[in-house]
């Protein structure tokens, strides 16, 4: 794009229940965005809870970001004020075909709220509002738009399916919806073919996460997987993997960060499979702690199932931090992996091909050397999280005052 100086006015950015643990790459994406010289003012739906992110940047994320529930009651007070603003925006949500009775009175709910960030945008002389959402969060940007709020964009991270109904009446009217795969481009199309649907990867900090220093310490082979713990992420179809090469009498160790509400079904699992003094979880971990179990690995396994998962960024960061990444194949795991040179895909649920491919990576570390080095070249290629807040940022600089 032609060389001009910065837009002064902030971007406002919009993340549902910011921060938690899985939040680490939107505060990279800010950090990013204001490295450019651009202004992020920050917004999030409900605060969630303390305990909810490990991250050192927790504290200040939330002393940035203003919360929109409850609302403030001066902005939903003002609404008597504003009759015709107020009926565009029921307007919208009376109009919204799938979504049954009982949904639309709780998005009327959302109303005050709206009003609350479009006032808080006008605030600040908003320039744009960027959703990470297309689920209620896109709902709230359109009601916000249509109460005198900012132009707004959206990001889709999973299958539309996982974020409700109506998505072409959230769609319609934003600058652009960005996407984290080509494969959901190809959705957003589906239901909004007029709208921009550019692919952004969320990235990785590939200067914090690069190979490890040093020759690998002297223990057997150890598998890491991070996500949370959760049935959809498939942990219990890598520990059996696991199980069939302790049955053949082969040595490795097992690392399982993350936490959620699967916790005692797993350790049920790696009881039952007898992988207890093999397996250690460790709960929710940092960002730096989450690089060090990487360089303590040999692979990384996410065998996720099912719908949800789009470009996970435990396999960036694996990819990063130049190791092999055994993964389902979901969402946008084969745009990010060439299987066979830069990682292995497997197939949902398959226990044998989990096994054969941690078999193959255990038994020739020559091979694991050299995909590790093709997953790091990749990962700086495509996944560096500076270029790709630029293309975001590039994106939002070419509908910025289009209203």
């Amino acid at each position: 794009m032609p060389d001009r100086a910065p837009d002064p006015r902030p971007i406002a950015y919009l993340v549902p229940e910011f921060p938690q643990q899985t939040h680490a790459f939107f505060w990279r994406e800010i950090a990013a965005i204001e490295d450019a010289g651009a202004q992020v003012a920050l917004f999030s739906t409900r605060r969630p809870p303390l305990d909810a992110c490990p991250h050192p940047f927790r504290d200040e994320a939330r002393a940035r970001t203003q919360y929109l529930f409850p609302p403030r009651p001066g902005p939903a007070a003002a609404l008597a004020l504003r009759p015709v603003a107020l009926a565009r925006a029921t307007a919208y949500v009376a109009g919204l075909r799938q979504t049954p009775a009982r949904g639309r009175a709780r998005l009327v709910a959302l109303i005050p709220s709206a009003a609350d960030l479009a006032q808080a945008c006008r605030a600040v002389n908003a320039r744009h509002l960027h959703v990470h959402s297309c689920a209620d969060a896109a709902h709230l940007a359109v009601l916000a738009h249509r109460l005198g709020g900012p132009g707004y964009s959206l990001t889709l991270h999973g299958d539309l399916d996982v974020y409700g109904t109506d998505h072409a009446a959230k769609m319609g009217a934003a600058r652009f919806v960005s996407t984290v795969t080509g494969a959901l481009a190809a959705q957003v199309a589906g239901v909004a073919p007029g709208v921009p649907n550019p692919v952004i990867w969320m990235g990785v900090d590939t200067d914090r996460f690069r190979p490890r220093a040093g020759s690998p310490p002297d223990r057997p082979f150890t598998v890491v997987t991070v996500a949370r713990l959760a049935q959809v992420k498939g942990h219990r179809f890598l520990l059996r993997a696991l199980a069939r090469l302790r049955a053949e009498g082969r040595a490795l160790s097992c690392v399982i960060a993350g936490d959620g509400p699967d916790r005692d079904a797993i350790l049920a699992e790696i009881a039952a499979l007898s992988l207890g003094d093999c397996t250690r979880l460790t709960g929710a971990v940092a960002e730096d702690g989450v690089r060090d179990l990487l360089h303590g690995a040999d692979a990384l396994a996410l065998t996720s199932i099912g719908q949800g998962e789009a470009a996970p960024v435990a396999v960036m960061e694996a990819m990063a931090c130049g190791l092999p990444v055994v993964a389902s194949v979901i969402g946008g795991t084969p745009d990010m992996i060439r299987d066979g040179h830069d990682g292995l895909l497997v197939p949902q649920q398959d226990v044998e091909a989990i096994a054969g491919a941690l078999r193959g990576l255990m038994d020739d570390p020559a091979r694991r050397a050299a995909i590790g080095r093709a997953a790091r070249a990749r990962a700086v290629e495509a996944f560096d999280h500076h270029a790709n807040a630029l293309k975001l940022l590039h994106q939002i600089d070419a509908v910025s005052g289009a209203d």
